[in-house]
């Protein structure tokens, strides 16, 4: 579900992408490496373990296989995740949303991957729907309008600004937000996002002609 555009959005966009790049260090990163990390993970999600690839042994594709195979979110719960984090990234004129990148199903792998992150996404989400239902009548997050969703989000998504009984909703949302980023400008959609071109072959055709000229030296034909 896809977030409306509007001139709003579109701000929020460029102003939380900012904070995603500069509070989880995601510039510092080498953006090649980290898309070569992206589809090791995407290749663990529809290669059978005995199908290794290069960079990867035997055992960390059963690995990977193995926790492909289980389930620690809901439907529900991945349902306000591609939400939220569409209000994150949403998607714009360059690129896709931040659901369309695969970020839900990317945090979904990194919380079986590495179990301490489970309670506080859990945890979080909860939390979410607890405040969806007590401001809107009971109803939860993914049920609320969209400038229902951004009155509960900019409670939370500006730490500096925040009330102190919001902490636990800031405390998730940063961490949403870091998961957010990471999986978005790690994917394809990111990294063309960004512009990043990586390293690339060149053609390498002689020595430029001016530099030729300078020394008085010539290609034979």
């Amino acid at each position: 579900m896809l977030i409306a555009q509007s001139p709003k959005i579109m701000k929020r966009r460029d102003s939380l992408k900012a904070l995603t790049l500069s509070s989880f260090g995601v510039a510092a990163l080498n953006p090649q490496e980290v898309l070569a990390e992206r589809r090791e993970l995407d290749k663990a999600m529809n290669t059978p373990p005995a199908e290794v690839g290069f960079g990867r042994t035997k055992e960390e594709a059963e690995h990977d296989a193995k926790l492909m195979a289980e389930k620690y979110f809901t439907d529900k719960e991945l349902a306000t995740l591609a939400v939220l984090s569409d209000i994150i990234i949403p998607k714009d004129s360059k690129s896709g949303s931040a659901s369309e990148s695969g970020v839900p199903q990317f945090i979904e792998f990194m919380v079986k991957d590495q179990p301490y992150w489970q309670t506080p996404f859990r945890g979080g989400l909860q939390w979410l729907d607890r405040e969806s239902a007590k401001r809107f009548g009971g109803k939860v997050f993914t049920a609320l309008s969209k400038e229902q969703r951004l009155q509960i989000v900019d409670d939370i998504a500006y730490p500096e600004k925040a009330k102190p009984e919001m902490s636990q909703g800031v405390s998730f949302f940063n961490t949403m937000r870091n998961f957010t980023a990471t999986g978005f400008f790690s994917s394809k959609i990111g990294i063309e996002d960004i512009g990043y071109m990586g390293n690339r072959p060149n053609v390498w055709d002689g020595v430029p002609a001016d530099v030729l000229a300078k020394y008085k030296v010539s290609y034979d034909k």
